[in-house]
């Protein structure tokens, strides 16, 4: 049997994953961080795009887009606190697609550097989901 580690992801809202992982990939700022069993102690915040985990009873990762937020790691636990995390079956393409179109509207006509930053934000969220999207069609793995 495989190693393992105990990975929770919750929002504010609720947990949308509690179980065993094989390994976690987290989309950290500096770019993503494969996350085994006991590894070191790391305390990091996450940008918008998928977590994926692999589990030990499926040969498909299972894929959570998140928002942002923070991410802890212990020897045996990693917590993902999101500040939004969707299920990446429950992702809604045509909604991403809106947002995007949307942020890239608000961009174009900017009325001041706090409406062209929301707006930045808002486009990168959109982009991350739609990227989790593309991933889970081609079924990508590790």
């Amino acid at each position: 049997m495989a190693m393992t580690v105990h990975v929770d992801v919750v929002s504010a809202e609720e947990s949308i994953f509690s179980g065993l992982a094989e390994i976690v990939i987290v989309p950290g700022e500096a770019g993503e961080l494969g996350i085994y069993p006991r590894h070191a102690p790391l305390l990091t915040r996450i940008k918008p795009g998928a977590v994926r985990l692999k589990t030990p009873e499926s040969s498909e990762d299972t894929m959570i887009y998140v928002s942002g937020g923070m991410l802890e790691v212990q020897p045996n636990v990693v917590t993902i606190l999101a500040d939004t995390a969707i299920r990446g079956a429950d992702l809604d393409e045509a909604r991403a697609l809106e947002s995007k179109r949307a942020a890239e509207e608000a961009m174009k006509n900017r009325t001041s550097d706090i409406d062209y930053a929301a707006a930045q934000a808002e486009l990168a969220e959109a982009m991350a989901q739609l990227q989790t999207i593309s991933r889970l069609r081609k079924g990508n793995t590790h």
